[in-house]
């Protein structure tokens, strides 16, 4: 975790956080990614609240970059990507023509942790992004968010995606911790709950496009298949997230006093089950494949640091609701996810922690560095995550429960004591 946070430093630049090559260094001429910054808010505000020294400056630096230089303060919203150089009143010139749903999710989740952590400015940065998912993201009709706008917000393209609605899932829970507002919480079992129902009807795999009445185009960017944010076909690591996610909102719902859906636990072993038979391993050397076919062909055999990090985050969620479920646990079912569990943590040491808090981010079909989709080492995020996965409760969200003093002493899977009680 200390490698991590250390090695993410680097990032730090004027505007914010930029993307980071093999040795840590940022492009000086590059523009910066408004989700990258994002992301290391809210790494850096679990740092804080772990009490690691060093992380509060960047938390603060990157809430400055996310109210000041990505902040459109024509429009609202916040700005895709920005130019490395700052105008002269400290504002970012936007360097793409649309905003994105994806990003402007991370904002919340930035803001919420940030908040949390109880830094400078994070409550009226978390009360613009709310504002902002409430006028131009939340689509009341479908329950789910859109996809992406103009500057200006007056127009929206035709994709809709599961990715930006995925990730807004993420931002929902965690701002519902922060603000205890149900409101966030509704939304998220909406999008868990159409996300259900496709991903049903497709035996588990996750379609990840769809038109603007939400049916899936299962055939969207079979010419681009490698899009690092859209490509063709399924993606394993997505039912791996989904999976976690999954059992976060039923934590939620428990710690509410709210009823829970039977079908919950349920849909995140079927996703669990179903992305580790189509993404582990399948040309026999270890690793997840990055995407397949709606039928489970493999499309694209390069494996990508994130989906083992989520894969390790729902090992453990699984685990845990599992002994913490209504009932006599299954121990077949525990086992399986322990055995999971210490699988990904081995591949993740053997093949993508290079040292001193580099992780490969891509990787060949023969485990070997590869730079197409994604060169670098752009963020911590995902690899933070994972190595919290097991140290704190599934829910609340991270920065929550780190507030709350429910960090525990790392220790091997299955070593607890007796059951845990629900927490």
């Amino acid at each position: 975790m200390r490698d991590l946070l250390d090695f993410g430093k680097n990032s730090l630049v004027e505007g914010g956080f930029g993307s980071m090559d093999l040795e840590g260094k940022v492009d000086s001429e590059a523009q910066l990614p408004l989700f990258v910054t994002c992301r290391m808010v809210h790494v850096y505000s679990l740092g804080t609240l772990m009490g690691i020294p060093g992380c509060r400056r960047m938390v603060d630096h990157g809430v400055r970059a996310l109210t000041e230089a990505f902040y459109d303060h024509d429009h609202g919203g916040w700005y895709d990507q920005i130019e490395p150089k700052l105008d002269q009143n400290g504002h970012g010139i936007a360097a793409s023509k649309v905003k994105m749903a994806y990003s402007s999710a991370f904002v919340l989740l930035a803001a919420s942790s940030a908040a949390v952590a109880n830094r400078p400015g994070a409550q009226e940065l978390l009360a613009l992004a709310m504002r902002d998912q409430d006028k131009h993201w939340w689509d009341p009709e479908y329950q789910m968010v859109v996809d992406d706008r103009s500057l200006d917000f007056t127009s929206t393209s035709d994709y809709r995606g599961m990715n930006a609605n995925m990730h807004t899932c993420e931002a929902y829970l965690a701002c519902a911790d922060a603000t205890t507002q149900p409101k966030w919480l509704d939304r998220a079992m909406a999008i868990l709950g159409r996300m259900r129902r496709n991903a049903q009807h497709n035996n588990w795999r996750i379609p990840e496009h769809y038109s603007p009445q939400w049916e899936p185009q299962l055939d969207y960017n079979q010419d681009n298949p490698a899009d690092q944010f859209r490509p063709f076909g399924c993606t394993p690591g997505h039912g791996m997230e989904f999976a976690k996610l999954l059992v976060a909102a039923r934590g939620a719902l428990i710690r509410a006093g709210r009823e829970v859906p039977e079908w919950m636990l349920e849909t995140a072993s079927e996703l669990f089950m179903r992305a580790r038979q189509d993404g582990w391993a399948r040309n026999g050397k270890p690793g997840f494949v990055y995407t397949t076919d709606a039928r489970g062909g493999v499309v694209i055999a390069d494996r990508m640091h994130w989906v083992v990090c989520e894969a390790i985050g729902a090992a453990v969620a699984l685990r845990r609701a599992e002994l913490d479920g209504p009932g006599e646990p299954d121990r077949g079912l525990i086992e399986d996810y322990e055995h999971c569990y210490r699988t990904f943590i081995d591949y993740a040491d053997e093949y993508l922690i290079a040292g001193d808090g580099k992780w490969n981010h891509q990787l060949g079909p023969d485990n070997q560095l590869a730079t197409t989709i994604w060169p670098g080492r752009p963020d911590i995020y995902h690899a933070v995550q994972a190595m919290l996965a097991q140290r704190v409760p599934v829910s609340p969200a991270f920065a929550q429960a780190l507030d709350q003093g429910l960090l525990d002493t790392p220790q091997s899977l299955g070593q607890e004591k007796g059951r845990p009680t629900r927490r």
